[in-house]
């Protein structure tokens, strides 16, 4: 008895070992989740130094909208998955409106951080407040920043649905870096507002 296997057809191989994006974009993802590790490893360490420092700071977040923040990453991210699905189905139209969607999402973001952070600079909560301030307004801050450019990257990947014929590897390029923004968040809302 001989085993007589199929050939794996090039196309199917091809798009079974598919990576989502461009190579440029992975390497800045990576580079970018190292750089946002380094300041973990950083809070954790100064967290066990100071630990009831952290707690009675943290203690004055409003976690309520950080939850809210979290929520509204998510969904953003789920409907940035969907309209990729569309798009690669070749339905244009579900693919612009969900990709809309998920820039309205993104776009309460920064939106809901001012309503954070002005009552707290109000406060008299600044970097300059304590150690856990510092870390929270360095990378808070530097998410935000994140957050707006995916935020021009999300209304370019409109832009490319809405002129006909998708390029799916720009799309994913901007689906991958949303995904990685929305993952730094999950992070931090973990790290700054809920670790106890």
């Amino acid at each position: 008895m001989t085993d007589v296997t199929t050939p794996v057809p090039t196309a199917a191989r091809k798009a079974a070992a598919h990576l989502p994006g461009e190579a440029s974009m992975w390497f800045f993802v990576i580079g970018d989740l190292l750089i946002f590790a380094f300041y973990f490893v950083a809070y954790m360490y100064y967290r066990g130094q100071n630990h009831e420092l952290f707690l009675d700071s943290q203690a004055k977040l409003n976690t309520d909208l950080g939850a809210v923040n979290t929520v509204v990453l998510l969904t953003s991210s789920l409907f940035v998955a969907l309209g990729i699905w569309a798009a690669r189905a070749g339905k244009t139209a579900d693919a612009d409106r969900l990709l809309c969607l998920a820039l309205g999402c993104g776009a309460l973001f920064p939106v809901l951080k001012a309503f954070e952070y002005i009552p707290e600079v109000l406060a008299g909560l600044t970097p300059g407040t304590d150690l856990f301030f510092m870390f929270y307004f360095v990378m808070t801050g530097m998410h935000l920043c994140h957050v707006l450019l995916g935020l021009a990257i999300l209304a370019f990947m409109v832009r490319n649905v809405r002129g006909g014929q998708p390029r799916m590897s720009l799309l994913e390029t901007g689906a991958t870096y949303w995904h990685m923004v929305d993952l730094l968040w999950i992070i931090l809302f973990a790290l700054l507002y809920l670790m106890r």
